[in-house]
Order: C-alpha cells, then structure tokens, then sequence
C-alpha cells in the first residue's frame, strides 16, 4: 500500500484520486487532481470545505496518489488520467490498494458535535464534581 511521508510540500506536486462509495469501486465516484499539500487538500475534501464537483458528490475517501517534483508533471500526468478509462484508473488504484481503504483515514480522527462535546463536559463534570469548561467564564481557570 502507498505510504505517505510528511515532507516539505513547496516543492512537491502531487497527483491525487478520491472515491466517494465506500465499498463498490464500480459504483463509487472517481475525482482526480493535483495539490502541493496533501494533508490539507484530503482534510479539505473530507470535511466539505471547498464547492465544487467533489462536494456535490460526497467524495471524501482519498485512494491513490503519486508524487511528482514540478508542478508541469503532475498536471501532464493528471491530464492523462482524466482521458483513461474507468478500468484502467480502478486497476492502477487497485495496484497498490485492493482493498480501496481510505489513505488518509486515520490522518484526521471524527470530530464530536456539539452535543457530544456538551455530553461529555458532563460526563467530566459529574465524575469530578466541578462545572464543565463550557458552565466557566473566560479566564476562570477555577
């Protein structure tokens, strides 16, 4: 499987593809681009924060990608992606990732909504008899 390594990103161009179906490449949809920060663009998708084609469709899981040192070699590559067929772009991710997992999965743990946050301060409270960081003023560290 491919192996992501944090490295200095401003001279690193990468070629991505994200899926959207968790389970069913062939029904799943396929989105492929280029970043030069990958951690930020995958928590960008995962999260909805950009419109556009990938959050009109949910895609949120990212697949593949490659590294490329200029930024006109990996538009090049992308660019031949795009004109591949669907079979071909399923095989290449299948390569090095058959069972289609999710690269950046435990790069960026859920998140709690309010009312789990608010559940657990509490929890807190309960267990250690003071309010919750939420019931305390700003700057009341008592």
């Amino acid at each position: 499987m491919t192996q992501f390594k944090r490295r200095n990103t401003s001279n690193e161009i990468r070629t991505t593809i994200l899926r959207l179906h968790p389970r069913e490449p062939a029904l799943g949809t396929l989105y492929i681009g280029i970043t030069n920060d990958l951690l930020r663009r995958a928590f960008e998708h995962r999260q909805g924060l950009i419109e556009g084609f990938t959050k009109k469709y949910g895609v949120r899981r990212l697949v593949y990608f490659e590294e490329w040192a200029t930024a006109p070699d990996a538009i090049h590559r992308e660019k031949r992606l795009k004109k591949w067929p669907r079979v071909w772009k399923i095989n290449l991710i299948r390569t090095d990732n058959p069972d289609w997992d999710d690269l950046a999965e435990a790069w960026y743990p859920e998140m709690m909504t309010a009312a789990e946050v608010d559940t657990w301060l509490a929890q807190i409270a309960l267990q250690t008899g003071s309010p919750g960081r939420a019931d305390r003023a700003p700057g009341d560290d008592g």
